[in-house]
């Protein structure tokens, strides 16, 4: 897995002129879940999945939010998360396109399930070949039209 390798250049829509025209961006943040996955282990996925694209990735992080009472909040994307659920052969048809593209990509394994900290999820998929991976998550990111190759086949989670 890697999370290291530049993003393809991709230019980002200018910025709205006015407050009602909505803001464009050719860029696509989108995580892919297998559909089996318990509620919980759904939401547990997708947080860890997108943790690591602001580290990676800062042009994904807007600016810090402030209340009316100049209450302070962290910034969050500056863009929406898709979430699209497939079956387990729809993950693995993604991962193998994700990786022939060398698009960013996070990846979870069944296998993180059982693990409680980083240094043993990392080893937990150290230890299993690419082929052999038993993907339940994928989070990509880089221009919409590259991601969109990359989720051919998913559909809208619900």
């Amino acid at each position: 897995m890697s999370t290291h390798e530049a993003a393809p250049e991709a230019p980002e829509a200018p910025q709205a002129s006015g407050a009602e025209t909505p803001v464009r961006f050719d860029t696509k943040i989108a995580v892919l879940l297998r559909e089996d996955l318990e509620t919980w282990q759904r939401l547990n996925v997708t947080a860890f999945l997108v943790s690591g694209l602001g580290s990676q990735f800062p042009e994904v992080i807007g600016e810090p939010y402030e209340d009316a009472d100049a209450v302070g909040y962290l910034p969050m994307f500056r863009q929406p998360v898709l979430v699209f659920e497939g079956t387990k052969e729809t993950l693995t048809a993604a991962h193998a396109r994700v990786l022939s593209r060398a698009l960013p990509r996070a990846l979870f394994t069944s296998d993180l399930f059982t693990t409680g900290n980083d240094r043993d999820n990392r080893a937990a998929v150290r230890a299993v070949a690419t082929a052999d991976l038993d993907l339940v998550g994928l989070a990509v990111y880089g221009p919409k039209n590259a991601v969109d190759k990359v989720l051919k086949g998913a559909r809208m989670h619900p």
